[in-house]
């Protein structure tokens, strides 16, 4: 009997523990935010990236009332400010900006070594935009369309080099994964960033580009490169007539890249709530939209659990590219 009595003891002191954590945690997202909120950018000043956290966290505050304070911290490919953030408390005052290259690339390509885990370590809050990737050549390449550049691919086989802004980076993978999907033979060349890569191809040191759309969209505009596909929902009116990957028939290609935000793991879901609620007004804003427009981009603003799934669609993807194309780093 004593026994009884002490287990139901033990059971209503837990239980009323339980239920003041809940209320505390309760209490802390209603009040939520009380202070300034930090948003880790983990790659350099000026770049889509920092661009586009800038604009959406921005008008974020607005709604919080409380500033979101972009702080950059590149290098490795976003892992330094990724890990930083991983490690971060899980009280909704430091988040960061997720990628492809983030959550995807850099796990697939650094296995091993990578600090942070992508899918473990965070708790993701919304996509807050999508930006669309272009296959471009030379002017001088034969082939005038899509149709006709794959069959060129073929029957050439190793013959027509490809750029890209590196080894193991997004760009690579679209490569790699274009040459898996069409059976094609191309020779990767890496450079150190999309510029230089950029200007060969205008220059014809090499016959093709995989880039972001907007990085290569004025070279288009002016005739010094040719768009063959793009990686997007729709065709793109500034790039008439160009069709999208799915239309020319790879919809496993149609993977534009996204920006997005991740709290740590562990976040109340209350405070995440919040911060999406913050996020879809922000998305909303007029000015918002013809300033990610201009960058090339188009607002997300889906639920953390939509989040979640791209996320992990773009790991499962650049996982099973690496493997297949045993794609090392030097």
């Amino acid at each position: 009997m004593n026994k009884v009595r002490s287990l139901a003891v033990a059971i209503a002191l837990a239980t009323g523990a339980a239920g003041t954590l809940g209320a505390s945690v309760a209490h802390a997202a209603d009040k939520y935010p009380s202070k300034a909120i930090r948003v880790i950018v983990p790659f350099a000043p000026g770049g889509s990236t920092d661009i586009i956290a800038r604009l959406v966290t921005q008008r974020m505050s607005q709604e919080l009332g409380q500033p979101m304070v972009v702080e950059n911290k590149g290098g490795a490919g976003g892992a330094i400010g990724a890990v930083e953030a991983a490690r971060a408390d899980a009280d909704g005052y430091t988040l960061s900006i997720a990628t492809v290259s983030t959550m995807a690339v850099n796990p697939a390509c650094r296995p091993k070594d990578l600090p942070y885990d992508p899918i473990k370590d965070f708790q993701p809050v919304t996509n807050f935009a999508n930006t669309a990737n272009v296959v471009a050549v030379n002017p001088k390449f034969p082939a005038k369309d899509f149709k006709g550049f794959v069959e060129e691919l073929k029957k050439n086989p190793g013959k027509y080099s490809y750029g890209s802004s590196g080894t193991c980076g997004v760009l690579h993978l679209m490569g790699e994964s274009f040459k898996m999907a069409t059976g094609t033979d191309i020779v990767h060349v890496p450079y150190k960033g999309s510029g230089p890569a950029l200007a060969d191809a205008v220059g014809g040191q090499i016959e093709i580009l995989f880039d972001n759309l907007p990085s290569s969209m004025p070279q288009i505009q002016a005739g010094k490169l040719r768009a063959m596909a793009i990686a997007w929902p729709d065709q793109i009116a500034a790039v008439k007539g160009v069709p999208t990957f799915k239309e020319a028939g790879f919809p496993v290609l149609n993977q534009p890249v996204w920006y997005g935000l991740l709290a740590p793991k562990g976040t109340p879901m209350e405070i995440v709530n919040k911060l999406r609620d913050a996020a879809v007004v922000a998305l909303k804003d007029p000015k918002v939209i013809k300033a990610l427009d201009e960058q090339g981009s188009a607002p997300s603003g889906n639920t953390p659990e939509e989040f979640a799934k791209e996320i992990k669609e773009q790991f499962d993807w650049a996982q099973d590219v690496v493997k297949k194309q045993n794609i090392k780093l030097d």
